[in-house]
């Protein structure tokens, strides 16, 4: 496969995730919510969660991205049900050193982000990238101030 292949097949794929993110929306009553904007394209991301025993239970997120941060956010929103704060936290991670330094993608159930690797070379993009597990671990965040993250 050419380089040129790859990047049309990764285009599609990318566009194909972005029309499709799932648990779109808002929840009524969450116990934890945050809203992250990335300051160089203004791509916002708000995401609700429920936490029941230090894992998700229930999550809703409203996606005002572009098409890498839609995309990278389908595969979040496919991924995050169950996962705790520390998994998340491993997945941004991997996802940041994948974009930045060329490391491996992050593991399952988080492994689709590999897709976003065809961005490495848009670092305005990172951001925007990042922004669906950022708002995510604020949101988790904001249940354990509160102190409902365990219930």
């Amino acid at each position: 496969m050419s380089d040129s292949d790859l990047i049309n097949l990764y285009s599609k794929r990318i566009l194909a995730l972005a029309s499709d993110i799932p648990h779109a929306g808002r929840l009524e009553s969450p116990m934890g919510t945050a809203r992250v904007r990335a300051p160089l394209c203004g791509s916002v991301v708000t995401v609700d969660v429920d936490m029941t025993d230090g894992r998700i239970s229930r999550f809703a997120q409203d996606v005002k991205a572009c098409a890498l941060g839609q995309a990278a956010a389908s595969v979040v929103g496919g991924a995050v049900m169950g996962a705790s704060r520390a998994e998340l936290a491993a997945a941004r991670a991997a996802l940041a050193d994948m974009l930045k330094s060329g490391g491996p993608a992050p593991a399952a159930p988080f492994d689709g982000l590999q897709v976003m690797e065809a961005a490495r070379d848009f670092a305005n993009r990172h951001a925007s990238i990042l922004l669906s597990l950022d708002a995510t671990l604020a949101a988790i965040d904001d249940t354990e101030a509160a102190g409902q993250g365990h219930a």
